[in-house]
Formats: structure tokens, sequence, C-alpha cells
């Protein structure tokens, strides 16, 4: 297969688009395709349904034990309080260990930590700063305190 030719763009010389790159991704995404609809094409077939359905292959199965009281109960806001505050944090750790590595990472580039180094450094103490103020917040309304 020939390859594309050159074009001039802004950039400089790049090779032209082809379409022939993107065929690997397209034949993966058939097979996702089928392999999703075959499998649920399959659980709709006579020999894969269970064959008898009892009281018992109908009863909910959870954690190797048998269900007690419904499964309607409401549950505390407490858990969900606790899930969030999991969450900001744990996204907190998502934006401090990018920029640490950055910013702190031997044989980086200089120029970047010159230009940049301050004003990011105070982004991130603004950021810090406001997480410190949510959490001082959530302690002061007793979200930490399981009753």
């Amino acid at each position: 297969m020939a390859s594309p030719i050159p074009v001039q763009t802004a950039a400089g010389v790049e090779p032209a688009f082809d379409l022939a790159e993107y065929y690997p991704v397209l034949i993966y995404a058939v097979v996702v395709f089928l392999f999703a609809f075959g499998t649920l094409a399959a659980s709709h077939l006579a020999p894969f349904k269970p064959r008898k359905l009892t009281r018992v292959k109908q009863m909910p199965y959870e954690s190797g034990m048998d269900p007690v009281g419904s499964a309607r109960m409401q549950f505390d806001v407490k858990f969900y309080l606790i899930a969030i505050l999991f969450l900001v944090f744990d996204v907190e750790l998502l934006f401090l260990y990018p920029w640490a590595v950055l910013a702190y990472a031997d044989g980086g580039d200089q120029t970047w930590k010159n230009v940049f180094g301050v004003v990011t450094f105070v982004e991130i103490l603004v950021f810090l700063a406001t997480l410190a103020i949510a959490y001082v917040y959530a302690w002061r309304k007793g979200v930490f305190q399981w009753r």
C-alpha cells in the first residue's frame, strides 16, 4: 500500500490523512459490539435460561448470607456524607500528585518552573486552603461523628 503524500501545514510537512490507519480501531469496535450483542442475545435463548424457576433460585443472595428484612429500608444520610467526603479528598490527591511530580521532578523543564512555578504554587495553596475550610466546616457540622 502506498504511503500518503506529505502535505504542507502551518506546523510543517505532515503526512496526509489516511483512513487505513483507523481500520484496527474500527475492527475493535465491531468486535466489542458483536460481543456485547452476542452475550445479550445468548442470555435470552432457551438453552441458556434457567430450567426451572424455583422460589430459592429467585431469592436474592448477597454476601454469602440470606437477606433479612426489606430491601427498601432507608439508610442514614451519614453513609452518603462519608462517601462524598471520601470522593472529595480522593479527587484532591488526583490533582495534587501530578502537580507534585511535575513541580519537584529532577531534570524537569526549568523554563516552565521559572515562568509558572510560583503561579501554580499559589493556585495549589488556594486549592488546599479551600479544602481545609471545607474540612473544618464538615467537622463543625459533626459530619465525622458517628452516632
